[in-house]
């Protein structure tokens, strides 16, 4: 899998073969950063559901101050450690652990969420309660799913596309 933009542009990650995991098709992601803009320095951020980290190195690539990349798999977990190694990514950590208890317990706030789990195995519906927590106000969460979703509790789609049985999403904060 390749890095499409910013710093580590053209650059190559390994992906391991982990039940579930579906590496962010290249032009995704392209569509994904043209959304967020091609920068995002400063920005805090955290893939969720890291798998492979590409949206996580991707985000890191265009200049976000950090980006914590969460897994569980111990395969996936090791790549992400060669990855970051390999691209001297020092303001990329790696957490291993599950999602939602992060989600519950960190201190951090984001800037922006990449939320891509495992298909039909409920992961969004569980996350989804502890959205809040670790978002800043004016955050943004991308969403990857099998199905169009038009909103996660507080968060309402704002710009939505599908690629082959792919539908993406970029949410934002509803203004109460």
């Amino acid at each position: 899998m390749r890095i499409v933009g910013g710093a580590w542009r053209s650059r190559l990650l390994e992906v391991v073969d982990v039940r579930g995991l579906r590496p962010t098709p290249d032009r995704v992601r392209e569509t994904l950063f043209n959304w967020l803009g091609q920068d995002l320095d400063g920005q805090h951020c955290v893939d969720l559901f890291a798998g492979s980290g590409i949206l996580g190195f991707e985000a890191a690539s265009r200049g976000a101050a950090s980006v914590v990349l969460v897994e569980r798999d111990a395969r996936a977990l090791d790549a992400l450690h060669k990855s970051a190694k390999t691209l001297q990514a020092s303001h990329v950590e790696i957490v291993r652990g599950d999602a939602v208890r992060f989600m519950q317990s960190t201190p951090l706030k984001f800037d922006g969420m990449f939320l891509d789990p495992p298909y039909m195995q409920g992961w969004i519906e569980r996350v989804q309660p502890w959205l809040d927590g670790p978002m800043k106000a004016d955050g943004w969460l991308y969403v990857e799913s099998h199905a169009a979703l038009e909103g996660l509790g507080n968060w309402r789609t704002v710009k939505q596309g599908s690629a082959g049985q792919v539908h993406f999403h970029l949410m934002r904060r509803s203004q109460k």
